[in-house]
């Protein structure tokens, strides 16, 4: 069916491909598979337009991060990575290079569906759902298209990764409003168990980052409240 989400897999391991695309086309999704990095790219930058890619950090040759940067430089598809538990340099690594989640191996497959479908949603956490949504969000120097999914500072096109673009929505519709990591990685994220709060703290960096490369001003709208969280805040 033309409108089913299409995932790529990417793992050398043949056993892990099979068992993720297994519980993958249970859910409904179609799933496309690659060994390594370089066909990971080929398939992800050239061949297909994928709705979401899990991608595992430790490949031979080309590595997770690698084929991760070479996909951002193209495209904002949204990227899990596969890691292993001790890996907590790189998994923090992957996530300033662009990836949205991650998942720690050994995992559940059922997580993972969730976590897919999770970051596949757009802005449809139930908080957000009851939440009046305005089309268009105007701000000093920044623009928000919700229903186009697309972020403007002054007058240039942002390019932000699905889940970047949901945590600017989230704060921004709630300017003032502090919010804990935990209750980000609720109602952005929808995690219903624990989740890593650094998660959080890196996307917030890039967005940070991303938005400054245009403007100062708009990349200041995002405040640290020192031991509680976040808040956006447009100052007179």
């Amino acid at each position: 069916m033309e409108n089913t989400p299409r995932v790529l897999v990417v793992d050398d391991e043949e056993r892990i491909r099979r068992l993720v695309r297994m519980y993958m086309e249970r859910s409904g999704f179609a799933v496309d598979e690659a060994e390594d990095g370089e066909q990971a790219l080929d398939m992800a930058i050239n061949k297909e337009n994928y709705s979401l890619i899990v991608l595992d950090l430790m490949l031979p040759g080309m590595d997770g991060r690698d084929v991760c940067a070479q996909i951002r430089q193209k495209k904002q598809t949204p990227i899990i990575m596969l890691t292993a538990a001790g890996d907590e340099t790189n998994r923090i690594h992957g996530f300033e290079l662009g990836a949205d989640d991650y998942v720690v191996k050994p995992f559940s497959p059922r997580e993972l569906v969730m976590r897919v479908k999770a970051l596949l949603k757009r802005s449809g956490e139930p908080e957000v759902a009851n939440t009046e949504l305005h089309p268009v969000l105007t701000f000093p120097e920044l623009v928000i298209h919700i229903d186009a999914r697309r972020v403007e500072v002054r007058d240039e096109e942002v390019g932000l990764t699905p889940k970047e673009f949901d945590l600017l929505v989230y704060l921004s519709q709630r300017p003032d409003k502090v919010f804990t990591r935990e209750e980000l990685l609720r109602d952005v994220w929808n995690y219903q168990f624990y989740g890593d709060q650094r998660t959080v703290d890196t996307h917030v960096k890039r967005l940070r980052e991303k938005l400054g490369q245009y403007s100062e001003l708009v990349s200041s709208y995002i405040i640290t409240v020192w031991g509680v969280g976040y808040k956006f805040e447009v100052t007179p």
